[in-house]
């Protein structure tokens, strides 16, 4: 009998790695400014406005995921490619090109995003959102998302990560304040977008601060309670 069981995936070249991260994070952000537009001219219910933008973000995190994961590992976001280095699952000398090509990527399809709906390429939010309350959202819809990866990963649970993350971010979007960035490249692209997704430049700063914040508790709740050892 012969064995059809499929061949070891062999690792993608670096430039090839950081290029799906590019194309990876510019759908993600399309998808999030995209709907958050497309929502804006559906209705003028906020709420479903808000359910639109979730449904259709976490849908997207799902496919990419799925599509690139087995290229990249479908990172999409500095924290988490952080915190997987942190735990040694991803090489130290990856970090920079991989958040370089992330945070490219989301600039592009914030571009993009405003271009298919008729709008100027760049158009800088005038959302601010500096209230504490959405900076301890921030924190809680970050570190729910690094410990949600990580643990699923270090448990030999990887093919669950599409659905787990997808469904984090979703539900996310209704349980924070913050509705969920929980990213430091999305909020830098979304920043470029003066819609229903963006986030005033003077907001930026705090949000990617309450997002290292949250990743870090994240990362510790993993390595100390939720996963105590790494698992070969």
């Amino acid at each position: 009998m012969t064995d059809e069981r499929p061949a070891p995936a062999v690792p993608r070249p670096l430039p090839i790695r950081m290029l799906a991260e590019a194309v990876g994070s510019a759908g993600l952000i399309t998808a999030v400014v995209g709907s958050g537009i497309m929502a804006t001219r559906l209705t003028d219910d906020v709420g479903v406005q808000l359910l639109i933008n979730a449904v259709a973000t976490a849908a997207a995190l799902v496919v990419l995921i799925v599509v690139l994961g087995p290229v990249s590992g479908a990172h999409l976001n500095p924290v988490v490619t952080a915190a997987l280095a942190v735990q040694r699952l991803v090489p130290a000398r990856e970090i920079v090109p991989t958040v370089l090509a992330q945070v490219l990527g989301f600039a592009a399809g914030a571009v993009l995003a405003n271009l298919m709906y008729g709008g100027a390429a760049v158009s800088i939010s005038t959302t601010v959102r500096a209230e504490p309350a959405l900076l301890l959202g921030e924190i809680v819809a970050t570190a729910g998302l690094v410990a949600v990866i990580l643990t699923l990963v270090l448990r030999g649970q990887s093919g669950w990560v599409p659905a787990a993350v997808g469904l984090s971010i979703g539900s996310a979007y209704f349980v924070t304040s913050s509705t969920s960035f929980a990213n430091p490249g999305i909020t830098l692209g979304r920043m470029l977008s003066d819609s229903f997704a963006g986030i005033a430049p003077e907001s930026v700063a705090g949000f990617i601060a309450a997002q290292l914040v949250g990743a870090a508790l994240g990362l510790l709740a993993v390595r100390f309670v939720i996963v105590p050892r790494r698992i070969e």
